[in-house]
């Protein structure tokens, strides 16, 4: 809470509350909705263009590059300066720049515009999700209500967007979501307060604990190799999603019907997020770190194998497995990490995370033109695995630090 809320009456504070939250979770949404508007345009660009897949894609490496790697300084200049106006900045200079990709007369101006989304859609993780953490009251609920609204952008961006290619040509996908976000941007303006009077550091809430300092830097070590591996199943699974259903269902699919089966195999991820919510309510949320990982494992060993229609069940419990393990691994790094450290942790794990997407696409691309999807997602299988070996020891390093705060918590008397 900044100085000026102390002066606002607690209605009128709560009403601030919500507010923001229900901007940060619309920003949240439409981050994820435009970052992947091009993976599916780019399927009927193969026939405009008469260029492959793979080089198609890898037009946007530097777009997805800049997704990541500017939120490191982006976490830290909204420290510094002002998360409600960097959140500004996010919304108004992304719809800039999809006018700039719809606008586009060739493939340098292209994938310079595309960089410039890259660039301004970095702003929301680093900046909205320590937001979001600072506001809840229900640390579980609020935080899987913002990964649901992350999942449907990524659910309606496969299905919207094909829709718009078809109806109104591939620029008309960009120059939609641009309208949005900057009118998003100014009644953002309008309705945020400015928060440059600096707010004091939150109080650690109930649903933190405190480790001792090696403990602590061992978690966050480990949770930065896991930020790696998650990333890269993150990017490679919903950057090919489209591609794969194309390509695997054994069906001459029109684009419109790939988009729309797309779309029913991301709400998957929706209500996995909303599970993992509720679920943190009731079981240790370690615990689920580690249920999840192997959860996904499973459904991409699965899909690496299925084709058909049995492929779309696979790819559900793929992709249901991917957003619960974002949405608890968030919940359960925020549990550990101190607040006065948590913006700049949170920075550097979605700069791994999304990193890790320029270096996913290009891989995908060289991957397919060697081997098609029998070797992408042989690979993905792989990192999967990885990253529940990691989970797996993040759960058992955390055990003992909550079964002996559970044998510290003062017993009923008889």
């Amino acid at each position: 809470m900044s100085v000026a809320d102390v002066t606002v009456s607690p209605a009128e504070a709560e009403k601030r509350r919500r507010t923001s939250i229900g901007f940060l979770n619309w920003g949240h949404f439409l981050d994820h909705y435009v970052i992947l508007i091009f993976p599916t345009v780019v399927i009927g660009l193969e026939a405009v263009y008469r260029r492959g897949y793979g080089d198609l894609l890898m037009l946007s490496t530097a777009a997805f590059t800049a997704f990541g790697m500017f939120a490191l300084p982006f976490g830290w200049l909204a420290d510094h300066w002002s998360r409600r106006n960097m959140m500004a900045i996010y919304f108004l200079g992304t719809g800039i720049s999809c006018i700039g990709v719809g606008l586009s007369p060739d493939f340098t101006t292209l994938a310079i515009a595309l960089f410039g989304v890259g660039i301004f859609a970095a702003i929301y993780h680093p900046v909205g999700i320590p937001m979001v953490i600072d506001a809840a009251i229900n640390r579980g609920r609020t935080m899987s209500w913002n990964g649901v609204c992350g999942n449907i952008g990524v659910s309606i961006a496969a299905g919207l967007t094909a829709w718009i290619t078809v109806a109104l040509g591939w620029r008309w996908a960009f120059f939609v979501p641009a309208a949005l976000f900057i009118v998003t941007g100014i009644a953002y303006l309008m309705t945020v307060p400015d928060d440059r009077s600096h707010h004091a550091p939150r109080a650690a809430s109930p649903d933190d604990v405190t480790l001792n300092k090696r403990m602590l830097w061992g978690v966050i070590v480990l949770f930065m190799a896991l930020a790696l591996s998650s990333g890269l199943v993150f990017n490679a699974l919903t950057i090919t999603l489209p591609k794969i259903v194309d390509a695997r269902m054994g069906h001459d699919l029109p684009l419109a019907l790939v988009g729309t089966l797309s779309t029913l195999v991301f709400l998957a991820g929706g209500a996995a997020q909303l599970t993992v919510g509720r679920a943190v309510e009731r079981l240790p949320a370690h615990y689920l770190v580690a249920g999840v990982a192997i959860l996904q494992l499973l459904g991409v060993v699965w899909m690496t194998y299925a084709t058909g229609w049995p492929l779309l069940v696979a790819l559900a419990v793929a992709i249901a497995s991917v957003y619960a393990q974002v949405t608890v691994n968030d919940i359960v790094l925020a549990r550990y990490t101190p607040p006065s450290l948590r913006g700049r942790i949170y920075s550097l794990r979605f700069f791994i995370i999304f990193t890790s997407a320029g270096p996913a696409v290009w891989g995908i691309g060289k991957l397919y033109d060697r081997g098609g999807f029998d070797l992408v997602l042989l690979v993905t299988a792989i990192v999967a695995g990885i990253y529940a070996a990691n989970s797996l020891v993040i759960t058992w390093l955390v055990s003992s630090v909550e079964s002996g705060r559970h044998r510290a918590a003062p017993q009923p008397a008889e």
